[in-house]
């Protein structure tokens, strides 16, 4: 299994980082993409993964909640940074009109930076968008034909916008939401329409632990040794084996993120 996008940023994994690559891999976890969203995390996830080569990669970018601190600095590092052979894709950047932490005019003018930064390295996006679809499809789709490839990551949204996205040949990720059955299971009739080249997971840890683990942990920090209960659910819901989803999801990443 690859994790797309693991928060190893965190705090919360400070005092057991190493642990936590070895419990992964114990899990049958090969890859992880170790998401940048701030200028800490972002050099964070380039460090750690020139430190962890064979099991590492990185994103940099400025999460939507930051974008009010974004200035031509914040960019000029970010493209600097990018260049990096250990960084695999821009953001996580996008919308998030759900909490507003950032006003939106600040975050869509952040989120067009980041696609002319991806539209001139030619580098795959690691995108965010909540409860912001209306805004987010017409910037996507104006650079979409100057853009290689993106991926809208923990998506939880309605049908519509996952065919908007697919109609523009982008990737969809799949976290933890989808068995938590409070706010996810609209989502399980929608993993049917996803192309097997197209869908990938992850956990998006520390946050989203899925709430199918048996027996439920002490701890509600998710991390990348629980990625195979995401897989677990989405091969339920397709009715097809945990083995064929891991699979095709770990080479429809590597791919994405040309991987090694």
């Amino acid at each position: 299994m690859i994790d797309i996008g693991i928060n190893l940023a965190s705090e919360t994994f400070n005092h057991d980082r190493e642990q936590v690559v070895a419990d992964a891999k114990s899990a049958g976890v090969e890859f992880i993409i170790v998401t940048g969203s701030c200028p800490t995390s972002n050099e964070f996830a380039r460090t750690f993964a020139h430190q962890h080569a064979n099991f590492a990669r990185g994103t940099v970018g400025i999460h939507p909640h930051h974008a009010d601190s974004v200035t031509s600095s914040t960019l000029q590092d970010i493209k600097s940074q990018a260049q990096d052979s250990m960084v695999v894709a821009l953001g996580e950047t996008g919308l998030d009109f759900c909490r507003n932490r950032s006003t939106p005019q600040k975050q869509e003018w952040a989120f067009e930076q980041h696609l002319e930064i991806a539209a001139e390295l030619q580098l795959p996006l690691f995108l965010h968008q909540r409860d912001a679809h209306e805004r987010f499809l017409p910037l996507i789709k104006a650079y979409r034909n100057h853009i290689s490839k993106a991926v809208v990551h923990c998506f939880t949204d309605s049908r519509q916008a996952l065919f908007d996205y697919l109609d523009l040949d982008l990737h969809i990720g799949i976290t933890g939401w989808v068995a938590d059955e409070r706010r996810g299971t609209h989502l399980l009739p929608l993993l049917a329409s996803i192309p097997t080249d197209r869908l990938m997971i992850e956990t998006d840890g520390p946050y989203l632990l899925p709430r199918n683990i048996q027996p439920k942990p002490k701890s509600r920090r998710n991390e990348p040794k629980y990625l195979p209960f995401v897989v677990q659910k989405i091969a339920q819901t397709l009715k097809t084996s945990d083995q064929v989803i891991a699979e095709q999801t770990s080479k429809t990443a590597r791919a994405f993120f040309n991987l090694p």
